[in-house]
């Protein structure tokens, strides 16, 4: 039985292979899982996805499964703990930010915005098919969307993040042309 063509990008490591059949371009509607997404993608900055994919449960367990509740109550004594933590990103910044994140999200949330409806809002309210096949670093609504979101105290939300959440979590569907995975399949 031959393995069904999929993005190149997932070909060859069996957990970007694996992340990619389940997870990626699936569109997601769960605000906690949107906002955990994208603080991942912050700590992804300046590396590989692939290191914060072999990290994720770390991240997990250290972040109390990213509950924003838990982790808006994070004092300097957990951030302290989390640049000792080996089996995450140690970056005080990055951390720092994913404290903040949390008080955003619950900001918002208890302002009456929920996540999922602001990110897919933005989005035009369902996912948009890439019919080229070109995969771009960021586009106008990456960009609009991280303006948004630094307007409102988020940090590593610059537009070429937020375009690769977007992609993460299925508001943009930017599988190739010819994956398996590719919404609805693409006419020859």
């Amino acid at each position: 039985m031959t393995e069904p063509f999929r993005c190149p990008w997932a070909q060859s490591d069996p957990l970007m292979r694996a992340y990619h059949d389940a997870e990626w371009g699936k569109p997601e509607y769960d605000s906690r899982a949107l906002w955990e997404t994208l603080m991942l993608e912050g700590f992804q900055a300046g590396l590989s996805w692939q290191i914060i994919l072999r990290k994720r449960e770390a991240f997990r367990a250290a972040f109390h499964n990213f509950d924003p509740e838990a982790i808006a109550r994070f004092t300097p004594a957990d951030v302290d703990r989390l640049l000792l933590d080996s089996g995450i990103i140690r970056s005080r910044a990055k951390i720092e930010a994913t404290i903040a994140g949390a008080k955003i999200y619950l900001e918002m949330r208890d302002g009456g915005e929920d996540f999922s409806h602001y990110a897919w809002t933005l989005a035009g309210g369902k996912p948009i098919q890439n019919t080229t096949g070109t995969l771009p670093a960021k586009t106008d609504l990456s960009e609009a969307i991280s303006a948004d979101l630094k307007k409102r105290g988020f940090k590593f939300v610059g537009p070429v993040i937020v375009y690769a959440w977007m992609q993460a979590v299925g508001i943009v569907d930017d599988h190739h042309p010819d994956c398996f995975r590719s919404r609805p399949p693409r006419p020859k």
